[in-house]
């Protein structure tokens, strides 16, 4: 976005959207990535996130039924990475090692989410499972990048970096199903709040949250074990507490809150129910 590719690649919002999702493989989403691709020059094969399964249990079923192996398209985070090939054609950079810890990329992503999460860069570096460089943060800092997508202007961001966050945000919001897709609670919050209240997953039962309006929020929250069956209830549980949820709100968003367990037979055993300390960070 820095490097004007909405406009060279004349993005729109369920384009951003998808750059910043983990997406459930839908044919929307693997349309819209392959088309991201297209705008680029690219080829499927210049992915390089890998293939697997879509995530979304219909897109799975379909494709299982065709026959058809799951391509890098399928690929949840096949959105982001069509998103860096563009931003490689943008920059002028070379794409064939685009995920390469060292390319010049990797290194610009890196500087910029230092400066959102108010860290200094040098992070320390995994590989993801999408093979994608993915750096340490600690929680406090990553709630700190959050609350800059909430009101990049509050954050202090110099006023590049502000607009870019807030024309993310306002995509999120406006095409949630892209974020992440059907049945799943990160679109259903965004869907509820009408772009409000946004928030991401990422893995090992990870979930941040942005909390956008006059007095705009990040939170962030890490399940130690990274299970992720309690997330959605522990989120909800979280903006209860915050008193960001509307009554309205709230209703919309029950099937995700304390959801019950069945056995085998369907007969309800019990239920989730989260316990929420709230811990603020000012450093």
């Amino acid at each position: 976005m820095l490097a004007g590719g909405i406009d060279r690649f004349g993005l729109d919002d369920a384009d951003l959207a998808l750059i910043c999702s983990s997406h459930g493989g839908t044919p929307a989403h693997v349309a819209r990535a392959r088309s991201l691709l297209g705008r680029g020059g690219f080829e499927i094969e210049a992915l390089g996130c890998g293939a697997h399964r879509p995530m979304d249990a219909d897109a799975a079923r379909r494709l299982d039924e065709s026959s058809e192996p799951p391509s890098p398209l399928h690929n949840n985070c096949s959105g982001k990475h069509a998103g860096m090939l563009l931003a490689c054609a943008a920059l002028d950079l070379p794409a064939a090692d685009y995920l390469a810890p060292e390319h010049p990329l990797q290194r610009r992503i890196e500087a910029e989410l230092a400066a959102c999460c108010g860290v200094a860069p040098g992070l320390r570096r995994a590989v993801d499972g999408c093979s994608a460089p993915t750096f340490e943060l600690p929680l406090a800092a990553l709630a700190r990048g959050w609350a800059a997508v909430a009101g990049p202007s509050e954050a202090g961001l110099d006023p590049a970096r502000a607009r870019a966050l807030d024309r993310l945000a306002r995509a999120m919001g406006a095409a949630p199903e892209m974020v992440a897709g059907p049945g799943r609670f990160t679109t259903a919050l965004a869907r509820a709040t009408c772009g409000r209240v946004l928030g991401k997953e990422g893995a090992e039962a990870l979930y941040a949250i942005a909390i956008r309006g006059p007095h705009p929020l990040g939170a962030a929250f890490k399940i130690a074990d990274g299970g992720d069956r309690a997330r959605d209830t522990i989120a909800l549980e979280l903006l209860g507490q915050l008193g960001a949820l509307s009554g309205d709100e709230q209703r919309g968003l029950a099937p995700y809150y304390r959801p019950l367990l069945r056995n085998h037979r369907g007969l309800v055993v019990g239920e989730i129910v989260s316990e929420v300390e709230i811990v603020e960070s000012s450093d």
